[in-house]
């Protein structure tokens, strides 16, 4: 019997505009600009048999028409692979890209064919991808992180924590690492007391401390009764995270900007984290994210993947110890499906493969297409 194979392949480059202006950390020190939009890479996949399978990627600020281009040079190498083949089709887009290196943009572009191939195989097989990988859970518990930017004001932080708890979000994660350490502390502290003492708080500095600061900031933010603080440090400096990790009782979290396998064995290595925070399509797709997650898991570390939640809903249902899933609603204008949260979990679609399709007004918002067939 014949081999299923990849029969054509059309790329997206997409831009979502965000309503709001978006700040954290790196824009009130001056890092960077605050984010107006986001580009998506799609990939859709069609097989010798008729079937398909969508996959994608991202970029914030800067990086998608690269992501692009790398995507639309590489992707001729899928062209007549057999389908199911996921692990050797990953490798043989990392070997056509070599030369840009097995982390960064051009992993990131592989993430977009890698999703694509697995949700196929999914719809293959008539499942949910979480069921295809061996769910363990129909649902995942999940934090809302958009309402809680530097941009937005006290009294509106207050206003948003209330609409997702009454959403039926499970956690709130606020973004920390302002110039004033006070303001810091009295934005938590609000938070704190109009939550109260027991609902899931989390912190979020993006990098933006030396090591120094990072450890009096912890231990000023023991009495919060964090879930975690994230990124304290610089997001490769392992060493430090560890030291934190080590010192303090609020776990420390981080990950969501290495982009390979080998970037996060070193925090794992290291033990540099209590939560280690893989994003699937940074990360170059399932494929690596999946060999992480098994890495992470043998060295006692908890999981909370990165944004991408129609992604990583159904990556989190299959890990034997139960993550957190990231709630942003930033993404959804892109498909015509709606995640469903209740009781502070989020449900686990039932639709074969990833459970999405690509909507009208992501066509509207593409800016580049690319075909690509054999011959």
């Amino acid at each position: 019997m014949a081999a299923e194979t990849v029969a054509a392949l059309r790329l997206s480059s997409v831009f979502l505009p965000l309503k709001t202006p978006i700040s954290d950390a790196k824009v009130l020190t001056g890092r960077q600009k605050p984010m107006t939009e986001i580009a998506i890479l799609f990939c859709e996949i069609e097989t010798s048999e008729g079937r398909s399978g969508l996959g994608f990627s991202y970029a914030k600020r800067a990086g998608g028409p690269g992501q692009f281009a790398h995507a639309r040079e590489i992707a001729p190498t899928l062209i007549g692979e057999a389908v199911s083949d996921i692990a050797k089709a990953w490798d043989k887009l990392a070997w056509a890209g070599a030369s840009v290196g097995r982390s960064g943009l051009g992993v990131q572009a592989i993430g977009a064919f890698d999703v694509a191939l697995w949700d196929l195989k999914a719809k293959r097989a008539g499942l949910p991808l979480a069921r295809l990988l061996g769910a363990h859970r129909d649902s995942v518990r999940c934090y809302n992180t958009s309402g809680g930017f530097l941009h937005t004001p006290l009294d509106e932080l207050l206003t948003n924590a209330d609409a997702s708890r009454a959403r039926g979000i499970g956690g709130i994660k606020l973004k920390v690492g302002q110039p004033d350490w006070r303001r810091d502390l009295e934005r938590v502290a609000k938070v704190r007391a109009h939550l109260g003492d027991d609902f899931p708080l989390m912190v979020d500095a993006n990098q933006q401390w030396d090591r120094p600061s990072a450890m009096r900031m912890g231990r000023l933010f023991e009495r919060f009764n964090l879930i975690w603080i994230e990124e304290p440090l610089d997001c490769y400096d392992a060493a430090g995270h560890a030291a934190l990790a080590a010192a303090l009782d609020t776990p420390i979290a981080t990950g969501e900007m290495l982009t390979s396998v080998q970037e996060h064995w070193e925090f794992i290595r290291q033990n540099g984290c209590d939560f280690l925070m893989p994003d699937g399509p940074r990360i170059g797709g399932i494929t690596p994210f999946l060999k992480t997650a098994t890495l992470a898991e043998f060295a006692g570390l908890q999981i909370a993947p990165h944004f991408s939640m129609e992604l990583h809903i159904h990556l989190a249902a299959a890990m034997q110890r139960e993550p957190w899933v990231e709630h942003f609603e930033w993404l959804e204008p892109l498909f015509n499906e709606r995640l469903e949260v209740r009781d502070g979990r989020m449900l686990v679609p039932v639709r074969p493969g990833l459970g999405v399709s690509i909507s009208a007004q992501a066509r509207a918002w593409t800016r580049e297409t690319a075909e690509i067939k054999a011959g």
